[in-house]
Parts: structure tokens; C-alpha cells; sequence
């Protein structure tokens, strides 16, 4: 495939009178891991529904390498959905077999990936448990793995770190890299916002059905990042600058965080902070996640 991206375009979906998705667009590249954030009620579990044809949106498009998601597409498709669809009362790896040969994988191959797969996500010692007997965590591996056995070209995974432990998460973030370096486009969506800055090449943010934001990690909170500083004055945990153009948005004892308006002078900034004492610290600031979000969602 020449192309795999991911491309959205435009969903719209109405649930009665409330409007779910308005005019969802944007793009999953191939080899990156794309996080989807957005409060509860937001549009991230509509918009993957529609993605993999479990909804059909009021208006828009999802093309994967180009092409309409048509069946075929679909079938390279590896969805872990907000719900839960495994069988209770199945044997772990029997069930992963199962799936496998399902989408069309012989045999031989899917006994290995299950074996793979488990050992990878510490399920080894469980392959031959019911699934309804394992923890919730466990299931959720299972779930992952599930979606994983008949090595798709595209990835999209609803909430898939949802009750893990911090052991249990690293294993899970290993096997998604794996897939983003062979090529594949991989859409997680996770309130875990620490862990999507950790994890995620690139960012979509939705609010109230509409997305607020998209593109490259890192070039979304560096483009919400020119014009705040953090300045620290020995003594003066509370300082602040008396300057136009300068607004202290945060102080206290790790130095004060200023926002300047597009004319005011970082230098200024600078001079002021000397005269009131040693300056210790001085620096542009890269929002976190959380602070971007809150700022984007305002």
C-alpha cells in the first residue's frame, strides 16, 4: 500500500436533537501513533464507530490509503472497541485462534501470534483460562491482543489502557510502537493525558463534537508557547511583573509564569526581573498537554 493514511473528513452525526460529531476532520499518518482526547461525551467512541462502519455518519468520508471503507478495508482493520466483545467462557488463546482464522490467518500463523502475543503482554502463564476468570486488566490485554492477532494495517483502539497497571501499560505501549514501526496508523483515544504526551507522535483534540485541534504533537504545544515565560527571582516566590503587555498568570515557589502580549518585549521581562532580585530561572515555556487542552477546550 503506497498510501495508508487514515483520512476523515467532515463527519457529522446527530443523536435526536443533540449533535454528536459537527464536521469531524482529520488525518492518522502511517507509522505514528495519533492520541484522540476529548472529554466524556466529547465524540471520540462516535467518531471511531463511524471510522470502522459500526455507526454511519449523517455526512462525511473515511478513506483508508485512498480507498472508501468498504468491507475489504475493514478487514485490515484492528478495532478494540469502548465495549468489551470477547467471549466470556473461551479459553484465552483459543479464542485468539479463533479470531485469527476468522480474518482469514491459516492456522500455523495464528497459534504463533497468540503465543506471541500473550507472552508479550505477560498472558503467557493464562493462555488456557477462561477469559470471564481473569482480571479486568487482564481482559483488557486480551481485548488488545484480540485486536492485534491478524496484524492489521491500520489501528484503532478505544480507551485500551483503561485499568492497567503501570507494568501492564509499558507492555501495551510496546506493542503499539511495534505496529506504528512496521508502517501501520495507530488512533488510540485515552483520558490518561500524561500518557498520550508520553506516548503519541501526533494529537486530536475534540470538544462538543468538533475538533479544536490537530496535528504534531510537539508543534501544537510549541505554537501555544512564544509568548509565555517562567521567571523565578531568588527570594521573591510571588513576584510579579509591573510591566504593560506582561499578565503573571501563575506564581509561587518554582517562579512565575508571565504571558506577554504580541508587542511586549521578553527582554523587558528580563530587566524587570533583575531589578527585583538574582533571577535563578528564565525561560519560554512548552505547555503540557493538560495545559493545552484546558486552553483550547476554554
Amino acid at each position: 500500500m503506497t498510501d495508508a493514511t487514515l483520512a476523515v473528513h467532515g463527519l457529522t452525526h446527530d443523536f435526536g436533537e443533540r449533535r454528536a460529531l459537527d464536521g469531524v476532520s482529520f488525518e492518522v499518518r502511517p507509522g505514528r501513533l495519533t492520541g484522540f482526547v476529548g472529554a466524556n461525551g466529547a465524540g471520540k467512541t462516535t467518531t471511531m464507530r463511524a471510522i470502522v462502519g459500526v455507526l454511519r455518519p449523517d455526512a462525511g468520508t473515511v478513506t483508508f490509503g485512498g480507498s472508501p471503507m468498504g468491507l475489504e478495508v475493514r478487514r485490515r482493520i484492528g478495532y478494540m472497541p469502548e465495549e468489551r466483545g470477547l467471549y466470556p467462557k473461551m479459553k484465552v488463546a483459543e479464542q485468539l485462534v479463533y479470531l485469527a482464522r476468522v480474518l482469514g490467518v491459516a492456522k500455523a500463523d495464528a497459534e504463533s501470534r497468540a503465543s506471541g502475543l500473550l507472552d508479550a503482554l505477560g498472558l503467557a502463564e493464562r493462555r488456557d483460562d477462561l477469559l470471564h476468570t481473569l482480571s479486568l486488566g487482564n481482559q483488557q490485554r486480551v481485548q488488545v491482543a484480540a485486536a492485534l492477532i491478524h496484524e492489521p494495517d491500520l489501528l484503532i483502539l478505544d480507551e485500551p489502557f483503561s485499568g492497567l497497571d503501570p507494568i501492564a501499560m509499558d507492555a501495551m505501549a510496546a506493542r503499539l510502537r511495534d505496529r506504528a514501526e512496521a508502517g501501520v496508523p495507530v488512533l488510540f483515544s485515552s483520558h490518561q493525558l500524561d500518557l498520550v504526551e508520553r506516548l503519541c507522535d501526533d494529537l486530536v483534540l475534540i470538544h462538543d463534537g468538533r475538533v479544536v485541534a490537530a496535528g504534531d504533537a510537539r508543534a501544537l504545544r510549541e505554537e501555544r508557547a512564544g509568548r509565555r515565560y517562567r521567571v523565578a527571582v531568588a527570594g521573591e516566590d510571588a513576584w510579579r511583573p509591573a510591566l504593560a503587555g506582561m499578565t503573571a498568570v501563575e506564581a509561587g515557589p518554582h517562579g512565575t509564569l508571565v504571558d506577554l502580549d504580541d508587542g511586549a518585549d521578553p527582554q523587558e521581562l528580563l530587566v524587570a526581573a533583575q531589578a527585583a532580585g538574582p533571577v535563578t530561572h528564565f525561560s519560554r515555556t512548552v505547555p503540557s498537554l493538560a495545559e493545552l487542552f484546558a486552553e483550547v477546550v476554554r
